[in-house]
């Protein structure tokens, strides 16, 4: 008699009992896996949403930190190559303040030299000068005193040309 049963049974014409069934049991397992599988589910895939959201928010976080952080870091390079250039300069015009120091110095010694050297030449000139006027006065004596040796060779001619010198010398 079952076999009648199912004999009978059409999907295109249904039954009303059996649309009843099926939506009570429909109705009933609806709201059972609402409860227990649904609700589960969604809780799950709010709490993925909401982690995917925070990761997303974390990830533009990160960004906008790296963002800053190469902002800083190309505002310290940018410093330092200020500071760079700053001491590049500073020790180039060091540089060129001891140059010029040393050759102003080299130029007041090499001055102080000449000067000292011009000074010895002159003193070393008057002294050869005083030198060889003694050494020609001397030799003009010698000479004088050979002439007068020599024109005065007697000695009589001699006491009359010094009485002469030495009336000159009271007169004077």
């Amino acid at each position: 008699m079952n076999i009648f049963l199912l004999a009978d049974f059409s999907v295109i014409k249904p039954d009303p009992g059996l649309i009843f069934w099926t939506s009570i049991i429909f109705i009933v397992l609806w709201t059972v896996l609402g409860r227990m599988a649904f609700k589960p589910i969604q809780n799950a895939l709010k709490k993925r949403d909401n982690d995917i959201q925070e990761a997303l928010d974390e990830a533009k976080n990160a960004r906008e930190e790296m963002s800053n952080v190469q902002a800083e870091n190309q505002k310290l390079l940018a410093e330092a190559r200020e500071e760079r250039a700053r001491m590049l300069k500073e020790a180039k015009e060091t540089k060129d303040q001891i140059v010029k120091e040393a050759k102003d110095q080299a130029r007041e010694e090499a001055k102080k030299i000449v000067t000292n050297a011009q000074q010895e030449i002159e003193n070393q000139r008057k002294v050869a000068m005083a030198e060889l006027k003694k050494e020609v006065g001397a030799m003009a004596i010698d000479i004088a005193e050979k002439v007068l040796r020599k024109q005065l060779a007697g000695d009589k001619e001699q006491e009359q040309f010094v009485n002469t010198l030495v009336d000159d010398i009271k007169l004077n």
